[in-house]
C-alpha cells in the first residue's frame, strides 16, 4: 500500500471498485501521511486545519459496505479534503479566521453532499487565507502554509492549503474557491491541475460568503482527467438554496477525454472539421503577430513578467501548434483595469457579507464592552485580520454616499466591458490561453508589507473571474529556482467540457503533471 498516495483520482476510483484494496486502508493510509507531516514541526507544510479520524473512516467503512453490496457511487471511496471556507457539520469552519475559531456548522455545503453522495471520504479542512482573501496563504489566523516544493515559499493563495495537500500527496484531491484566481493561482505554483467553472455551476450554498458575485467553488487534483471526474459530481442546480444558481442540468465534464485522440488530437469537431483555435491575448505575451511558437522563437517578456514564465507558456503554446491546434492572436484591451475594478467589487461585496460577523449569534465574542456598540467593535477588532479590515474599510468607503457612482458603479461598468472583450476574442477563437501568474512561487515574507504587490500577482487571472467564465490552471514545466509555472486556459460560457479535453490531450503527451516535490 506504499503508492497509494501516488495514485490519482481516477486510479484509486479504478483500484477500489475493483477491491485491489479497502476504502478504509486508503483512507487510514491518508490519515498516516497526515501524521508524518504534522511530526514536521516548524517544517510541517500546515495545509490541514482540522481532521476527524473517527469520522473519516466511519465514512470510509460505510463505503466499503457500499462497494460489497454493488450500491457505490462514482467515487466511490476516494478521499478528498476540503478548503475551509465550506461549512461541515463533522469538522470545524474557520474560514482561516480568528472569528470563527471552533465553529461548528449545523449542515453541510451543498458542495460537500455531492462530493459526499458520490462516495467520497472526507479527510479533513484545509489552511485558507481569512476569508479567501489573499494571494499567498500567508493572511490564515492559523499560521501561513508552505509551498511543498521549497518550503521556504509560498504556495499561492487563497486556496493554498488545498494545493499544497495535493501537491505534497496529503490527499489525491481537495475542494477550492476561486473569486479572483484562487484555485488557478495555487494550482500554478504548487505544479498540480485545478479548474474554476462558469459562475453559477456549482452550488454557493454552505460556503462562507467573500464576493458572492465572484465565489465559485471548483476542484483541484493533479491532472485533468481527475478534476473532470470532481467537477461531474460538485456541480449542478440548487435552486432553491443558492440564487446564483445557474438552471442548467449537470454534465458529464469526462465524456470527450474518453475521445479518441488520433493524429490531431485537437481538431475541431463539427463538420468544417477545422482546427482548434487557441488565442494568446497580445496583451500578455507581449504581441507581436509574427511571432512563430514553434519553440525555438525566444520568449518575448511582457511588462512584470518573469522571462521563465513567458518561456514556459510560449513552450506549451509550441506543444499545441504540434497537436493540431491552430495559434491566433487576440486582444483583451480592458484587462489591464482589472486590478482596480476587481478590488473595489469584490471590497464592496465583502463590507456587506462580513457585516454579520459580530458576535452576536456565533463566532468569535469581546470579553469585556461597555455597551452593544462597543461588543461590536471590540469583537470585529479582534477577530479579523489586517487583510479583511483592510478590503471592509475600502468597502465601506466606495459603497459610501458620494463615492458610490464615482467608484463602485465605474467599476461594474468597467467589469462588463471586459466580459464584452472577451466574447469579441472568442468569435476568433475557441479557448484563450496565456500565463496564471507573471511570475513563480516568491519568499514568504516577501510581500507582507505591501498589498498592493500581492494584488498585483492576479493581474492575469482577475479578467475570467469579472467575466465569470470558466478557467483552469495546468502545468508546463519549472521556471526560476526549479518551480512550477502554470497556464490558463479561458473558455466560453459553459465549456468546461473542452477545456477539460483540451488540458487532458496536453497531458497525454507531456509530463509536466507528474513531476513531484523532492522527497514527497
Amino acid at each position: 500500500m506504499a503508492d497509494l498516495h501516488n495514485m490519482t483520482v481516477a486510479e484509486l476510483a479504478a483500484g477500489l471498485k475493483k477491491k485491489d484494496f479497502s476504502a478504509f486502508q486508503v483512507a487510514d493510509h491518508f490519515l498516516k501521511r497526515f501524521e508524518q507531516d504534522k511530526q514536521r514541526g516548524s517544517n510541517s507544510f500546515n495545509a490541514f486545519l482540522d481532521i476527524n479520524l473517527e469520522v473519516t473512516l466511519a465514512q470510509a467503512q460505510a463505503s466499503d459496505e457500499k462497494i460489497s453490496k454493488g450500491t457505490a457511487g462514482p467515487l466511490e471511496g476516494v478521499p478528498i479534503a476540503h478548503k475551509d471556507i465550506f461549512v461541515t457539520k463533522d469538522f470545524a469552519t474557520t474560514a482561516g479566521s480568528k472569528m470563527l475559531k471552533d465553529y461548528r456548522s449545523p449542515f453541510d455545503a451543498t458542495v460537500v453532499t455531492k462530493l459526499h453522495d458520490a462516495g467520497m471520504v472526507t479527510l479533513g479542512k484545509l489552511n485558507c487565507d481569512e476569508f479567501a482573501m489573499g494571494s499567498a496563504n500567508e493572511n490564515s489566523a492559523y499560521g501561513a502554509v508552505t509551498n511543498p516544493w521549497d518550503t521556504t515559499r509560498i504556495p499561492g493563495g487563497s486556496s493554498g492549503g488545498s494545493a499544497a495537500a495535493v501537491a505534497a500527496r496529503l490527499t489525491p484531491a481537495a475542494t477550492g474557491t476561486d473569486t479572483g484566481g484562487s484555485i488557478r493561482q495555487p494550482a500554478a505554483f504548487c505544479g498540480i491541475t485545478g479548474i474554476k467553472p462558469t459562475y453559477g455551476r456549482a452550488s454557493r450554498y454552505g460556503m462562507v460568503a467573500f464576493a458572492s458575485s465572484l465565489d465559485q467553488a471548483g476542484p483541484m487534483a493533479r491532472n485533468a482527467e481527475d478534476c473532470a471526474l470532481l467537477l461531474s459530481a460538485m456541480c449542478g442546480p440548487d435552486l432553491d438554496r443558492d440564487s446564483t444558481s445557474l438552471n442548467v442540468a449537470n454534465e458529464d465534464f469526462s465524456r470527450l477525454l474518453a475521445m479518441p485522440a488520433g493524429d490531431k488530437p485537437l481538431a475541431k469537431a463539427g463538420k468544417d472539421g477545422g482546427p482548434l483555435k487557441i488565442g494568446h491575448p497580445r496583451e500578455w505575451l507581449g504581441g507581436g503577430s509574427q511571432v512563430e511558437f514553434d519553440g525555438n522563437t525566444p520568449a518575448r517578456r511582457s511588462e512584470g513578467t518573469d522571462i521563465e514564465v513567458q518561456k514556459r507558456i510560449q513552450e506549451a503554446l509550441a506543444h499545441y501548434k504540434s497537436l493540431g491546434a491552430e495559434l491566433v492572436e487576440v486582444s483583451l484591451p480592458q484587462a489591464q483595469l482589472s486590478i482596480p475594478v476587481y478590488y473595489i467589487v469584490c471590497a464592496a461585496e465583502a463590507s456587506s457579507n462580513l457585516s454579520r460577523f459580530d458576535g452576536v449569534k456565533f463566532g468569535h465574542r469581546a470579553k469585556e464592552f461597555s455597551d452593544l456598540a462597543d461588543m461590536y467593535q471590540r469583537t470585529r477588532s479582534e477577530g479579523f485580520g489586517d487583510e479583511v479590515k483592510r478590503r471592509i474599510m475600502i468597502g465601506s468607503y466606495v459603497l459610501s454616499h458620494g463615492y458610490y457612482d464615482a467608484y463602485y458603479l465605474q467599476a461594474q461598468k468597467i467589469r462588463r466591458m471586459i466580459a464584452n472583450d472577451f466574447q469579441q476574442a472568442f468569435a476568433q477563437c475557441d479557448l484563450i490561453a496565456g500565463p496564471v501568474a507573471p511570475t513563480t512561487a516568491w519568499k514568504l515574507g516577501d510581500k507582507s508589507d505591501d498589498p498592493v504587490a500581492n494584488y498585483l500577482a492576479d493581474i492575469f487571472t482577475l479578467p475570467a473571474s469579472l467575466a465569470g467564465l470558466p478557467c483552469m490552471s495546468i502545468p508546463v514545466g519549472l521556471g526560476d529556482m526549479g518551480l512550477p509555472v502554470g497556464m490558463q486556459l479561458i473558455g466560453n460560457y459553459l465549456q468546461e467540457a473542452q477545456l477539460l479535453n483540451v488540458a487532458h490531450r496536453f497531458q497525454q503527451v507531456t509530463e509536466f503533471h507528474l513531476a513531484k516535490p523532492e522527497g514527497v
